[in-house]
């Protein structure tokens, strides 16, 4: 049963969102890459280093210490995929937190909230817990947290088809991360902003931004934020059609991605490479990288990953006009969905199925 949301009481300042049109929304799981790789997400060691503060009182140390726990625990229920647990463990830790009145804390643990809330799909609740968290970050005036949780907003509204009001909030971020010359919040806010522009279908301001971005992230050496941006600048040359430039990108984000094991980025380059190859007829090439890709995933013991594959093998055999093996590929992805337990996902893989044996 999910976890009703109970905050304690605290001034919220929201971004007014006007009515616009709602063009076509991002994938989820893109998205939350982008949401996820924001650099205020701390370990277990970070957060008890940020969190120690000397108490006078037994009481308050006590409760400090269940907190801090708490937090801990739900750090690791996170990274384990139990998004329930994790907001079961933050909610009883901001209770502890407002009762000794530490904020710095509560804006903790209030991003480890959202980011659970957006692993369930409760959107609302993400939004509301971002939200907490920008008002504390903006009454103690930490500069970072303001940043770097302003992108987290500007994501979300993203993801949510809110271009306008996306595009302001990143703009915001960047803004304060320049005025304090913070350099890591600067490639974060660039590469977001070009993230929007993208959306908007203006791919030539996009791949500047991205490009600004860089410069940025390898100042910092931000090898993951590199990753994610080559991805973007990759999806920004292939949605212009410069495929050269498409599959030079890519290459370098799977190169980065390959060398520091960071396997979400190297997936998404794999794909983008898969793309490009097939666009400009080199289906061998497509072929090798989707061996590659299959056998990270079932490396990584990752049933949806290996799904996503078996998708793209009969997507591909399908364009080919190989519509047996194509359909072979079709039903191994389905076992996967039900595996799973997606009917979602069964539904629209037995739709392409159906589809294509129609035409055959």
């Amino acid at each position: 049963m999910k976890q009703p949301l109970v905050f304690p009481r605290q001034k919220v300042g929201l971004i007014c969102v006007g009515a616009i049109s709602r063009p076509q929304v991002l994938l989820h799981s893109f998205l939350l890459v982008t949401f996820l790789l924001s650099p205020i997400a701390a370990g277990a060691v970070d957060i008890t280093q940020q969190l120690h503060r000397p108490l006078n009182n037994s009481v308050g140390r006590q409760s400090r210490d269940e907190a801090d726990s708490l937090l801990r625990i739900g750090e690791q229920q996170y990274a384990s995929g139990y998004a329930d647990k994790t907001i079961a463990s933050c909610l009883r830790a901001l209770e502890l937190y407002h009762s000794i009145g530490d904020l710095k804390a509560q804006g903790l643990t209030y991003n480890l909230l959202a980011k659970a809330y957006v692993q369930l799909s409760s959107f609302k609740e993400a939004e509301d817990a971002l939200r907490r968290g920008l008002a504390i970050a903006r009454d103690t005036k930490d500069f970072q947290s303001q940043i770097f949780v302003l992108n987290n907003i500007g994501t979300f509204l993203l993801q949510q088809g809110e271009f306008a009001a996306a595009g302001k909030t990143v703009e915001d971020a960047l803004s304060i991360a320049h005025n304090v010359k913070n350099i890591e919040g600067e490639g974060l806010s660039l590469s977001n902003l070009g993230l929007v522009t993208a959306r908007l279908g203006d791919y030539n301001k996009a791949i500047k931004l991205y490009e600004n971005a860089l410069i940025f992230r390898r100042q910092t050496g931000d090898a993951i934020g590199e990753a994610n941006t080559l991805n973007n600048l990759g999806d920004a040359y292939l949605a212009s059609g410069n495929y050269q430039d498409t599959i030079a990108t890519y290459g370098a984000a799977m190169g980065t991605a390959k060398t520091n094991r960071d396997r979400t980025n190297e997936l998404r380059a794999i794909d983008g490479l898969v793309k490009a190859h097939t666009a400009v007829g080199r289906y061998q090439r497509a072929f090798d990288l989707l061996e590659q890709r299959l056998a990270l995933a079932k490396e990584l013991q990752n049933l949806r990953e290996e799904l996503k594959s078996f998708e793209s093998y009969a997507q591909l055999y399908k364009q080919q006009g190989n519509y047996l093996t194509a359909r072979n590929f079709y039903e191994r992805a389905i076992i996967l969905a039900r595996r799973l337990e997606d009917s979602k996902q069964e539904v629209q893989l037995l739709d392409q199925l159906t589809k294509m044996l129609q035409r055959k």
